[in-house]
């Protein structure tokens, strides 16, 4: 799994390679491998930092000598750039997964090479050959055996490395060298799947607020919700900021009416900054033309949707409140779980090949799953795994599939799952949604699998057993007409441990009840609990 990043200070890269890490995992840092030139004057001793700094040093000479310069474009949140740097240090790590264990410095030794080889780098395409390095230094706090790759661009006859589209090309050289070396080939790679990695100084910063998961995952799930909930982007705009996510619009270039994309950021602690992330830095599904393609386009609905980002550019009030602040009718619980039912019969007619279809349901069921998280899960919980899991399901590359028709089953259920407010009287209604919903994670896992894609089976069949698991056990027994089943004190007794919780929260819901969390409440209309004087 390659992961590039480009800089401008060869000495700190090597200095932190051959440092401690950032949580002491730095163990035990030696070269594998590296150019001619570096291998003969350095062996695989351990490196400490005068060492580090000397072959920095050596690195860096066609740089210096001959003054060429390589910048890379400085973007802001929005994926505007807004200058350049200096990026003439390439710095790529090469990771496995942590299951796949170990390989010997050796095997590491070739694969570098080979990969440097292939990305252009060395002199075998007839240019002159950069100077390069590859560092391995233990295990990754998360136990990926990996190494890192520094690379000069500036080639030894002082021209420049051309790195166009270098992070295709790696994946593509990744793929490569998994089969030729026998190592197990990425799933995700061939399907043209992938979720947008977690920075270090975002790990840094969630482990300096105590948040419980660094900011973009917390965004990317939320705003997977609100999208697969709303029937517009108006309605978009509105969920996220009743949400309380901050998120502002991008505009076209000398246009105040035409919104290119957005950006979001969760509100810091005090004290913190804000930190914004473009939607495409979420995941590519959550890009504003890839979340359009579930939303009507009409003049007027293009409308409507740049007054609220206005709106919530400006920290004004919403223009056009809409459903985002009604109680839905109870009876479309059973209304949408008995579509979601109907749709999963539908799909076992969709061949297993059909990208968009099974693309297009993953992003939907997961935003089903992020809608119920939002509601339930003080903290990301089982439901808010599973949302994670079937994302990185639904975010293949546009080019790679065609669009697919959103399904309203799924999106009145994420909305019903968003908009809930008093869970005790449709807690059975609830039960059976649930069950709809894992019935249609079932048929995501039985795709994959017949398609032959082991690792994301065992993915979704990891979240239905595991993360699910535990939500069934706070769920009351149903039979197969969605009708509760009478249970015994014991029985319950055994759920609500099983469920992992105390017997007396076991009485309510998933979706909390704001008045009193272990008591069933009928319904109300809006006009009944205004005269009954209840809080909303």
């Amino acid at each position: 799994m390659p992961n590039i990043t480009r800089g401008g200070r060869m000495g700190g890269l090597m200095v932190y390679l051959a440092g401690d890490g950032r949580a002491n995992e730095h163990t035990d840092p030696h070269l594998v491998a590296g150019d001619p030139a570096i291998m003969a004057w350095h062996d695989d001793a351990v490196l400490d930092r005068p060492s580090a700094l000397a072959i920095a040093r050596h690195l860096d000479d066609p740089a210096r000598v001959f003054g060429t310069q390589v910048l890379v474009a400085d973007k802001d949140a929005d994926g505007d750039v807004v200058g350049h740097r200096d990026g003439h240090v390439w710095h790529c790590s090469l990771s496995l997964r942590a299951d796949e264990g170990q390989l010997t410095d050796e095997q590491w030794s070739q694969i570098t090479t080979e990969f440097v080889d292939r990305m252009g780098f060395t002199e075998s395409g007839g240019k002159a050959a950069c100077r390069w390095v590859a560092v391995r230094h233990g295990l990754s706090k998360a136990g990926n055996d990996h190494v890192h790759i520094a690379v000069n661009l500036v080639r030894e006859d002082g021209t420049k490395a051309s790195v166009w589209n270098d992070r295709r090309h790696a994946q593509r050289i990744a793929g490569e060298l998994e089969k030729e070396h026998g190592l197990v080939v990425l799933e995700s790679r061939q399907a043209a799947r992938g979720a947008r990695g977690v920075k270090p100084g975002e790990q840094a910063r969630q482990e300096r607020t105590g948040a419980p998961e660094p900011e973009r995952v917390t965004l990317a799930r939320r705003v997977r919700a609100a999208a697969t909930a709303s029937v517009d982007e108006a309605e978009f705009v509105r969920r996220a900021r009743r949400e309380g996510l901050l998120i502002r619009p991008r505009f076209a270039a000398g246009r105040e009416d035409v919104v290119a994309g957005y950006s979001v950021a969760v509100r810091p602690p005090a004290g913190e900054t804000v930190v914004w992330f473009g939607g495409g830095h979420l995941a590519r599904d959550l890009t504003l033309p890839r979340l359009r393609e579930q939303w009507p386009d009409t003049p007027q609905a293009a409308t409507e949707a740049v007054a609220e980002w206005k709106a919530a550019r400006r920290g004004q009030r919403p223009i056009a409140p809409g459903r985002e602040h009604a109680d839905p009718d109870p009876d479309l619980w059973q209304q949408y779980a008995t579509e979601i039912g109907e749709l999963r019969d539908r799909l076992r007619a969709v061949p297993v090949d059909d990208t968009a279809t099974w693309a297009q349901v993953a992003r939907e069921t997961s935003g089903a799953f992020a809608a119920w998280s939002t509601r339930v899960e003080p903290v990301p919980g089982p439901l808010a795994a599973t949302s994670d899991a079937l994302a990185r399901f639904g975010t293949t590359r546009p080019s790679r599939v065609p669009k697919a028709s959103p399904s309203a089953a799924v999106k009145g259920a994420s909305w019903m799952l968003l908009a809930a407010a008093h869970g005790g009287q449709s807690k059975t209604a609830q039960a059976v949604m649930f069950r709809q919903m894992v019935n249609l994670t079932r048929a995501l896992y039985e795709a994959h699998r017949a398609i032959g894609q082991a690792q994301a089976a065992a993915q979704i069949e990891r979240a239905v057993r595991g993360q699910l698991a535990t939500v069934a056990a706070g769920l009351p027994p149903i039979d197969a007409h969605g009708h509760r089943v009478p249970e015994s004190d014991v029985a319950r007794a055994r759920r609500v441990a099983a469920a992992g919780q105390a017997p007396a929260a076991a009485i309510g819901s998933p979706v909390p009840n704001r008045l009193e969390p272990g008591r069933e409440v009928a319904h109300t209309t809006a006009a009944e609990q205004r005269d009954q004087g209840l809080e909303r």
